[in-house]
């Protein structure tokens, strides 16, 4: 059971605003050029002023939680940001991404070089340190993967698997933002991680510009998942997620210089950022009504890091000199925005809540009756992919159902208790309902018949599309059979009682089931009734019958295994399922978790109820030729 829990400081529920550090890149003019040095002066660790442009005279001056000179190197810039990674450990999401215009250094900042590694690969490496020590004194076992993804020209790209489609985003019931289909792997260490990370960033979409030579034309996310698990009871598991996000800079084309495909991209980045802008404007807003999270898929993943439930950094990155001069003057009063923000951080944590024992008892009655789920939790918890045609039986003999068993007892004593006086009133009984079942099969004849000749006057008639009218009369009588089919099988438990002076008393319990059931519902006893000669195709799911029922239940076993654990690839490779079909699925699973059961196939969108009974019949015929 998913739960969550809330940051709590006293009384009051706790609240954390969004750090905002300014991070000025060196000075790069030349004594050629004709410019004016730099526009922007460090005052101190927090402050700042930048050139009036009106008046340069004057200044206009800034205070941010962290201001980073020129000289400032990557472990600096890091150390304002480790503060919000313990959160992760806890069960709470944190969120580092940098801003500021092209040009101003932010893939610098979050990525760096192989000689200084940047913000992502210093994240890292701390989470897995901070993971290795609390594994030697902690009860808890701890679990990372990693996701890593671009958003360019508005679609979702997956970087750890070059080849995938645009991706969507999702949220769940909790509010939680999510995305099928994307690649989530587990690494155990910084090493794993960075065999993965390097190849990956090279698969981002950079491009040459007239300011930047290596410019990124996409929004670069990297999603790590920190998962820990209780040891003792009750076995709490609390999920941690850590965005480190570098963010596409804005551009003025008429200074870059771009045309055609460039130009394209530039206008996908400038109006995702817009949409940012708006997002940041809304939530400062008292007389708000909407939030534009929607309106933009970067805004949609940074939902949890602006006005959500993370811990949020946010870096952001000036250039000095003069031609930079508006770029950098909307960066500052975007980050003077940003850091009024106020985030609501809450523990996300998973209870494994034990079943109580009276639902265990009632389910174990549901299994005597029914069979088909029961059977196939039994199949899972004993891990068996075989089972024999005795599996009802030896089910129904646990001793984990007591019900079962008291009504054998009592049918016991019922047939020990019968005395021979008791005889011929039996047999009585037993030729009235002998006779009212060959009335019922006398019936069903004439209804045979008058179907057959129905089907002829149809197939006379031009332009009439001839269809078994006896097909759809006992279509709804075959979706029964099941159950009477099964009630019958209940009866074989008598046997092993082993009480052979007064056999008949068996029979008896199922006559006398019948005909009381034949005064109130008639059709259930056509259940029982075999359909005639060449007729079996008459029915829909006739060919069920045909099959094995240990190797029904097996194929259908399989099948639900598939659904609830099975990759993007495994869902395509089932019958009738496709690209968009599979999507859905495992979005579907994200959302609700798995499938109790294969009925609940109908429930995820584009599988409907006429569609359902094609997909078990394709999928169930090909799993047991591939058995064999």
């Amino acid at each position: 059971m998913a739960q969550r829990v809330a940051v709590s400081d006293g009384a009051n529920k706790k609240v954390s605003r969004v750090r905002v550090v300014v991070r000025l890149r060196p000075y790069m003019g030349t004594h050629d050029e004709k410019d004016e040095g730099s526009c922007v002066r460090g005052l101190d660790s927090k402050n700042l002023e930048i050139i009036n442009m009106r008046n340069a005279t004057e200044t206009v001056k800034y205070s941010f939680d962290v201001f980073h000179g020129e000289q400032t190197t990557q472990q600096e810039v890091f150390l304002s940001v480790k503060p919000i990674l313990p959160h992760i450990l806890t069960g709470q999401n944190a969120s580092v991404f940098a801003y500021g215009p092209t040009g101003a250094g932010k893939t610098h900042t979050m990525m760096g070089s192989s000689n200084q590694p940047g913000v992502i690969p210093r994240a890292v490496r701390e989470v897995f340190k901070m993971v290795n020590a609390k594994n030697e004194v902690e009860g808890w076992d701890y679990s990372i993967s990693m996701s890593y993804l671009e958003i360019y020209n508005e679609k979702v790209l997956d970087l750890l698997s070059p080849g995938s489609q645009d991706l969507q985003i999702r949220e769940d019931k909790d509010k939680n933002i999510l995305i099928p289909g994307l690649t989530h792997t587990t690494i155990t260490s910084f090493s794993d991680f960075d065999k993965l990370f390097v190849p990956a960033s090279l698969n981002r979409t950079t491009a040459s510009t007239k300011i930047n030579q290596r410019s990124s034309r996409s929004h670069a996310v990297l999603l790590l998942k920190v998962v820990r698990t209780q040891h003792a009871s009750p076995h709490r598991q609390q999920t941690g997620k850590l965005y480190l996000i570098d963010l596409a800079g804005s551009e003025d084309n008429r200074r870059t210089g771009n045309q055609g495909i460039r130009l394209k991209e530039s206008g996908a980045i400038n109006l995702s950022l817009f949409t940012l802008s708006k997002v940041v404007d809304s939530l400062n807003s008292s007389t708000a009504v909407r939030v534009p999270y929607r309106d933009s898929k970067l805004t949609r993943l940074l939902q949890d890091s602006l006005g959500g439930s993370a811990h949020s950094v946010m870096i952001t990155n000036i250039a000095p000199e003069y031609k930079f001069y508006f770029d950098t003057f909307g960066a500052l009063n975007f980050a003077s925005k940003s850091k009024l923000i106020v985030n609501k951080p809450f523990i996300c944590e998973t209870v494994a809540v034990p079943a109580l024992p009276v639902k265990r008892a009632r389910d174990g009655q549901e299994a005597g009756r029914f069979g088909t789920e029961p059977q196939k939790k039994r199949q899972r918890d004993e891990k068996k992919t075989e089972q024999d045609g005795s599996l009802i039986s030896a089910h129904l003999h646990s001793p984990s159902e007591p019900s079962v068993i008291d009504r054998l007892l009592a049918l016991e004593k019922l047939v020990m208790n019968c005395g021979d006086k008791d005889k011929p009133g039996m047999l009585r009984d037993t030729d009235d309902s002998l006779k009212e079942i060959q009335e019922l099969k006398e019936k069903q004849r004439e209804l045979e018949s008058k179907a057959m000749l129905y089907n002829r006057v149809l197939g006379e008639r031009p332009g009439v599309k001839q269809e078994s009218a006896f097909k759809n009369s006992l279509a709804p009588l075959q979706r029964k059979e099941s159950t009477a089919s099964k009630g019958i099988k209940l009866q074989a438990v008598v046997l092993p009682l082993q009480v052979t002076q007064l056999q008949p008393l068996q029979k008896l319990a199922v006559v006398k089931k019948q005909s009381v059931c034949a005064k109130k519902k008639e059709k259930k006893l056509f259940d029982q009734v075999e359909p005639p000669e060449g007729k079996e195709n008459c029915i829909e799911k006739g060919w069920e019958s045909q099959l094995d029922t240990s190797l029904l239940d097996i194929s259908k076993h399989k099948i639900l295994q598939i659904l609830n654990s099975g990759s993007l690839k495994e869902l395509k490779g089932l019958q009738l399922i496709g690209d968009k079909k599979a999507k859905l699925i495992l979005g579907w699973r994200e959302i609700h978790g798995q499938f109790k059961k294969l009925d609940d196939l109908i429930k995820v969108e584009g599988m409907t109820g006429k569609r359902y009974p094609s997909f078990m019949k394709a999928n169930i015929l090909s799993v047991m030729g591939n058995s064999f």
